[in-house]
């Protein structure tokens, strides 16, 4: 993955939001044919540390606004950072419940209406606690000519998961949500359990 082209560039168009103007560009992975979704403000100076955000799709939290996690939160967060940024990219990938797909995910959020947390559901499922992957996302960002990245992220892994791929850190930038009744739980054990910088849980 690090020394071979496993992205395709497939078509760009402008999508307007009620945080800024992007240009959106889909990108398609030769290994397993998912769509990554780009989105972009402003021009890419490969000069420039760049604002960054790699967001997993989460369709319960993102489409559904779900309170069991802060994931909607996240997002327009971080669009709306890097629109008055100016120039920056959210990065939009196909990784649901940490890897494990919509339909375990729902089968780990029944495990914990039972009073698992949200690793030990996973474990039971047969999974690790976080199985994503962000090396075709590195390959995307390097493909839209980032060099430099000021990524804002709680998550320490996703460090680990782009380097190599052409993209300097520069800095890393919270992105915190404040807990509600639902996801304070949840918050806490990917703080203490997976090893998250957060400081209000």
């Amino acid at each position: 993955r690090k020394r071979e082209k496993l992205v395709k560039y497939i078509e760009s168009t402008r999508l307007p939001t009620k945080f800024g103007m992007f240009q959106l560009h889909l990108y398609k992975s030769v290994l397993d044919n998912k769509d990554y979704v780009a989105l972009v403000a402003g021009e890419i100076d490969p000069e420039k540390d760049t604002l960054v955000r790699i967001h997993s799709k989460c369709l319960t939290g993102d489409a559904f606004s779900s309170l069991r996690c802060d994931c909607q939160d996240q997002l327009h967060t971080a669009m709306k950072m890097v629109s008055e940024e100016g120039s920056g990219v959210v990065l939009y990938i196909h990784q649901e419940g940490r890897g494990i797909g919509l339909a375990n995910k729902i089968r780990a959020y029944a495990l914990q209406d039972q009073g698992h947390d949200t690793v030990e559901a996973n474990e039971k499922l047969g999974f690790d606690a976080d199985i994503r992957d962000y090396g075709i996302g590195a390959q995307v960002l390097y493909d839209l000519g980032l060099r430099k990245i000021r990524l804002l992220t709680n998550n320490p892994k996703k460090y680990i998961g782009i380097q190599g791929y052409g993209l300097t850190i520069s800095e890393r930038i919270s992105i915190e949500i404040p807990a509600n009744k639902h996801n304070k739980h949840y918050l806490t054990t990917k703080k203490k359990k997976m090893g998250h910088l957060m400081s209000q849980v």
